[in-house]
């Protein structure tokens, strides 16, 4: 099997973004345009990864931990300069083939990627151009073949084209394949020359110069025209986020996912939903959530990294990075912090919110409440009014809460507090000592009427 790695270039500063972050990290559908490259390309078999950083170097590195290898490019000189960066990286890796990529362009897809490689190594490449065909190419540099498909004899920017080759309308998606122990030999200043207007080291003149070494080049024509593009200010950047959304509904749709109105649904591109699932308008899904057969999200619900089990509700709520079960309705105007578990068949009602809480199967929380910190069994009842007081001023604190136990209505657990099985809060009560299973606990102040008391006043 061909040995296989990638590098993607990311070092640029966007400054027409406007923005105090690299450009790659920029997000498109609530996804660094970087992370949506390396994912197409592990999603293709290459997991060995050199991403080459330069502007705020930091945040990338940072963000990218030990999942890719990162080199330094400290001045911008150019996509060729950007990978004599990686020249190091390359050496290790003899042998076998490198994808070169632009980390901006976030629609680069597996297919592409799969398919482009195949070609690579069925034709015996030095270098495989990965191309599109653009009903407006302007900008772009072209493809010039020998003849209408033969092989590729140049690379011809935009603004060096003749006349004729503006007709062309294959263009460079500045994705390619190489042949790793031909690129090393010309990966140097000696080779790849800045006699340009911009003084910069650009890679497709390594496509030039296998050509003059009769070395073999071709290129793969994408079938998704989307490969090549990219974002060079906010308005363009809207308009992938654009592009993504609706490829995704449309993708989810086809899926038998129902919506009987898109309108302010936005479903991020790692959401993976069941069958059966219904999504209602103001709904927004993102990072790694799945959404199981028969749920009903929304309206104006959002969910963020969570697992929803069968047959669940999500009404007008907002759900993070949480489990929820199966036959489980949340909302109105719930809130689900972060590292819940809810379990089956429980219910969670209007102003409700829990963070840091497991919820038993058949408990039902019906309104009103604030739980932090606490385990809660199956089957409790929940009062109107319940609050967990899990923060003295200094540390949290933990509530449990026992099987079938029942918490009256404007009741407060004074953490550390647990309550047994089957045990009884009043009404009204502040709890500050444990209450054991199957009692009835009251901590509430004996009412006292003043007669006459208005009239002396």
């Amino acid at each position: 099997m061909e040995k296989s790695c990638a590098v993607i270039l990311a070092a640029g500063e966007g400054k027409r973004m406007k923005s105090d972050l690299p450009k790659v990290m920029l997000n498109v559908l609530f996804k660094p345009m970087l992370q949506w490259v390396i994912d197409s390309v592990k999603a293709s078999g290459t997991d060995d990864i050199c991403v080459v950083v330069g502007f705020k170097e930091e945040i990338i590195r940072d963000y990218l931990g030990e999942s890719c290898e990162a080199v330094t490019q400290a001045e911008r000189k150019g996509t060729g300069h950007a990978v004599m960066m990686a020249k190091d990286y390359l050496e290790k890796r003899r042998g076998g083939h490198v994808l070169v990529l632009c980390g901006d362009a976030p629609f680069m897809d597996e297919a592409t990627i799969k398919a482009a490689f195949k070609k690579h190594i069925a034709e015996g490449n030095s270098a495989t151009i990965i191309s599109a065909e653009l009903d407006d190419p302007t900008g772009y540099g072209r493809i010039v073949r020998d003849g209408k498909i033969g092989p590729v004899v140049e690379i011809v920017e935009h603004k060096d084209a003749t006349p004729e080759q503006l007709k062309i309308t294959e263009i460079n998606s500045g994705a390619y394949w190489f042949k790793i122990d031909d690129l090393l030999p010309v990966l140097d200043f000696d080779h790849i020359k800045n006699n340009n207007a911009q003084g910069e080291y650009y890679l497709p003149t390594v496509i030039t110069l296998f050509l003059e070494q009769n070395l073999k080049v071709n290129a793969y024509i994408s079938e998704n025209r989307q490969t090549v593009m990219g974002a060079n200010n906010c308005l363009q950047l809207n308009n992938l986020s654009g592009i993504a959304r609706k490829n995704i509904l449309n993708k989810l749709l086809e899926n038998g996912v129902e919506m009987p109105s898109s309108a302010g649904v936005i479903i991020g591109p790692d959401v993976t939903m069941g069958h059966n699932v219904t999504i209602l308008p103001g709904t927004i899904i993102r990072g790694k959530t799945h959404i199981s057969d028969g749920c009903t999200i929304g309206p104006n619900s959002l969910v963020d990294t969570c697992t929803v089990g069968k047959n669940t509700i999500i009404n007008a709520s907002q759900c993070y990075y949480s489990t929820i079960g199966e036959n489980t309705d949340i909302g109105p105007f719930s809130h689900i912090r972060p590292d819940c578990s809810i379990d089956d068949k429980v219910h969670v009602g209007d102003f409700v919110e829990l963070k840091n809480t497991s919820v038993g199967s058949g408990t039902k929380i019906s309104h009103l409440c604030y739980i932090g910190d606490s385990e809660l069994g199956t089957d409790v009842n929940v009062g109107c009014g319940f609050v967990t007081v899990n923060y003295d001023g200094v540390a949290k604190h933990r509530c449990v809460i026992g099987n079938g136990a029942f918490l009256g209505c404007n009741t407060s657990l004074i953490a550390p507090i647990t309550v047994g099985d089957n045990a009884y809060v009043a009404a009204g009560a502040t709890i500050t000592e444990d209450v054991p299973a199957g009692a009835l606990a009251i901590g509430r102040v004996r009412q006292a009427n003043k007669e006459n008391w208005n009239k002396k006043q």
